[in-house]
């Protein structure tokens, strides 16, 4: 049976590995001594927004601190916070057979790229996790919402398609990863906005003015992308182009029309709200940053995601945590964008 590491035992990293266990799949972790402490105690206890449950027992939980516990892996999949890759990647480098796969399971676009360049004797593919899962009690797991795993297509990973078909997590495999990256990226601009609205995803996505943020900040990274010649993969039942106008339709006709964006457990909230609420540093840079770094790279501006990127700063150097309302912060990103514009006369 195939050996697979998951490096990173935080909300994915259990979440996914756990699945995989649970369908029968041989795999260990690496992560934090409180994590480890918790999976040896309590086992993994999974659950889905439509009330399926897993659960694996303590005594089928090899969990360790040391990232050598990834010397005997076939599969690794990296999970860890994309400010921890060069780290994880150095680590890596120093314990991996040649040969053994190696998956990028993180938000971003660049991380595969890190782990390729300290890895070059291993094959590195990006992967993409569309659904959002949240550490809901010590060793409890729970995904939020709907999605299937996607990542770049290799003939080494075959071997391994059939235990996540097994756990229940199919991989949908694309030859070109970044449309797909940057489709969930597109996406994930609404993290910020969650986190900064303090409200459950469901909630907040439920009210037009922070739908409009969102769709202000993706009409900034599509007009970037289109410059670059990239078109985003379809990933939800709607072209990333058509979410923008849709994200500023009235309540009322949004339940209706955007369904499948709301199809969230009640209680659900981004990553980067759970991150702020832990008083843990955020990937702001590594979402909407990507976008502000584009727009650097084509000598333009991004406006809206760099103010975003600024309120999650200051969100994260605050002691009281802010709550922002729709209209406040819809009028903040107006106000960024309009000072823009006078200064760049319309870029």
């Amino acid at each position: 049976m195939a050996k697979i590491c998951v490096y990173g035992a935080g909300s994915i990293g259990c979440y996914i590995g756990g699945r995989l266990l649970a369908g029968g799949s041989e795999v260990s972790f690496v992560g934090r001594a409180r994590i480890g402490d918790q999976l040896r105690r309590q086992g993994i206890m999974l659950s889905q927004y439509d009330d399926r449950r897993w659960h694996v027992p303590p005594e089928r939980i090899d969990v360790s601190t040391d990232g050598a516990t990834a010397a005997a892996a076939d599969l690794v999949l990296v999970t860890v916070k994309s400010a921890a890759t060069p780290t994880a990647a150095a680590e890596l480098a120093n314990v991996l057979r040649p040969g053994t796969i190696v998956v990028s399971f993180q938000n971003g676009i660049g991380n595969a790229d890190v782990l390729r360049a300290a890895l070059p004797q291993n094959t590195v593919l990006e992967g993409m996790v569309p659904f959002n899962v949240v550490e809901c009690g010590p060793g409890a797991f729970h995904q939020g919402s709907a999605g299937e795993l996607e990542i770049r297509h290799a003939p080494a990973l075959q071997p391994f398609v059939d235990e996540f078909r097994k756990a229940g997590l199919p991989l949908t495999q694309h030859a070109d990863m970044l449309p797909v990256q940057w489709a969930k990226l597109l996406l994930n601009l609404n993290n910020a906005i969650n986190a900064l609205s303090n409200r459950p995803l469901k909630e907040e996505l439920s009210q037009r003015a922070y739908r409009i943020c969102l769709a202000m900040a993706q009409k900034e990274a599509l007009a970037l992308l289109k410059r670059v010649n990239v078109r985003p993969a379809r990933v939800t039942p709607l072209p990333a182009t058509w979410i923008p106008r849709v994200l500023g339709v009235p309540d009322a006709l949004f339940e209706r029309l955007g369904r499948a964006m709301l199809t969230i457990d009640p209680l659900a909230r981004s990553s980067m709200s759970d991150d702020l609420a832990a008083g843990r540093a955020t990937e702001i840079d590594w979402i909407n940053g990507e976008v502000v770094c584009l727009a650097q790279r084509l000598g333009r501006t991004a406006p809206v995601n760099e103010r975003l990127c600024a309120l999650v700063r200051e969100a994260e150097r605050c002691d009281v945590r802010p709550s922002w309302r729709g209209d406040a912060l819809l009028a903040e990103l107006r106000a960024a964008a309009n000072a823009s514009s006078a200064r760049h006369g319309g870029n």
